[in-house]
């Protein structure tokens, strides 16, 4: 399975690359009859970033384009130096009376000239999905991007946003996503990325390596046969119109980003009507990944109740050929290799000690069985290191490669099994509805020098 993937996110990024060669993004950014798009970034209790954090995404290179801040009723000081770095004022705002999500107390826009392209709406906290729905609803745009207020946007990403909705003819793009690089450590200055550096923390070294195999080699895959089921939250464009078509975002889910992906992709096969989810392997948006054990556990174990909650709402699409790939290929692969893959895991490793003790376990089987695949799990991590050289080559030192090769000889057996024990204590926590929420998420701040 995985080197079949591999063969075909392979296939899919030398098609990306030729085929974007003869591009030109300077026509774009420039043409005044470029779509409108709006950039909706949730906040809560951001007061220590935010203001760079909307300097960042005020200086993209495109034209017709808004961001919009949901204040999703912060506790801190967020609005308040918005309001003071941006000289904010309140507008006038008329309730929608079939409003369905937390009230809005208050729209706000810039006196200021140079920041017309900012919107803020503060609202009562109502979580993520929430203040992405009322971003969706008052956007007026023809696209919308979901992003994370502290993910930093390279400043032509719109541009190779707007290509992928456009560059098909045959069939409709609902939604673009994107690859999402790992910032830790990186120098940034003034909401720009300056300088691209390995991180110090060993945890996000290896959540750069597994962020590389997973984005680079696995999305492609799917994507080069249309038949891509998440699209990461911290990156995701969609056509405003199907996404209301639809709903928006589900409020009772965690797992908020990959489900609206199911739910747009049933919508338009109920529709019968051609359509894609494109996927953007260039490096365009940078965040900060966890560097506490504790910190990660908890984000593998949200990542993990949204998945399951995901696959149970849309169950029916298991092995139903009315939904072509995607019920026959993609929802059993969810299903077999991110659903039970690590509980299968979890309960083999006890199943091999009482074997042992039992006297029943052929050694010399379980050693070869283990030596194989480590071997190939490693080989497929020094793929996604020497394809993501050749094809993109972030890190140039020859010591951050060598870093990375150490990080995959030795994550199989220190970070992989955190990630499995994560992904069960998660489905635990579901199963037995002992915890609903999101959980602490604590972010340490981007490295300025």
């Amino acid at each position: 399975m995985f080197s079949v993937m591999g063969y075909l996110s392979t296939r899919n990024s030398l098609h990306y690359k030729h085929k974007n060669s003869f591009v030109d993004l300077s026509k774009v950014m420039a043409s005044p009859m470029a779509p409108s798009i709006t950039i909706i970034a949730p906040a809560y209790n951001e007061g220590l970033t935010i203001v760079e954090n909307i300097r960042s995404l005020l200086s993209l290179k495109y034209v017709n384009y808004e961001v919009m801040v949901v204040n999703d009723g912060s506790k801190d000081d967020t609005l308040a130096k918005m309001i003071e770095a941006y000289d904010l004022y309140e507008i006038a705002y008329t309730p929608d009376p079939g409003w369905l999500s937390k009230p809005i107390r208050g729209v706000y826009k810039s006196k200021q000239r140079s920041f017309d392209k900012l919107t803020v709406i503060d609202k009562e906290n109502g979580g993520k999905s929430d203040a992405l729905n009322t971003g969706i609803h008052l956007s007026r745009n023809q696209y919308v991007g979901c992003i994370d207020v502290d993910c930093l946007l390279l400043p032509d990403a719109l541009l190779h946003v707007v290509k992928s909705f456009y560059q098909r003819s045959e069939k409709k793009v609902i939604a673009v996503g994107g690859v999402i690089r790992i910032a830790n450590s990186c120098k940034i200055e003034g909401g720009r990325l300056q300088e691209i550096r390995l991180p110090k923390n060993w945890l996000a070294k290896f959540q750069l390596l597994e962020y590389t195999r997973s984005f680079l080699l696995g999305r492609m895959a799917w994507g080069r046969i249309d038949s891509l089921l998440i699209i990461s939250g911290a990156f995701g464009f969609f056509d405003r119109e199907i996404a209301l078509e639809v709903g928006g975002y589900d409020t009772n889910t965690v797992g908020e980003d990959m489900e609206i992906i199911f739910r747009m992709r049933r919508h338009m096969h109920e529709r019968k009507e051609p359509y894609t989810v494109e996927y953007i392997p260039d490096p365009l948006c940078w965040t900060e990944v966890p560097e506490s054990a504790k910190i990660l556990v908890n984000q593998r174990d949200r990542w993990a109740r949204g998945n399951l909650e995901t696959l149970y709402k849309h169950k029916d699409m298991f092995f139903n050929p009315k939904f072509g790939r995607l019920g026959m290929l993609s929802y059993p692969y969810w299903f077999f290799y991110e659903w039970m893959a690590p509980i299968l895991e979890f309960l083999g490793f006890f199943s091999i000690i009482m074997f042992y003790f039992l006297g029943i376990l052929n050694i010399e089987f379980f050693i070869a069985i283990t030596f194989m695949v480590y071997t190939f799990s490693v080989m497929f991590s020094l793929y996604a290191i020497l394809w993501d050289v050749y094809s993109y080559n972030q890190y140039t030192k020859t010591k951050d490669i060598l870093i990375l090769v150490i990080c995959a000889l030795v994550e199989p057996i220190t970070f992989h099994p955190l990630v499995v024990w994560s992904a069960i204590r998660g489905n635990y926590k579901k199963l037995f509805k002992i915890q609903s929420g999101w959980g602490s998420q604590v972010r340490k701040g981007f490295a300025k020098t």
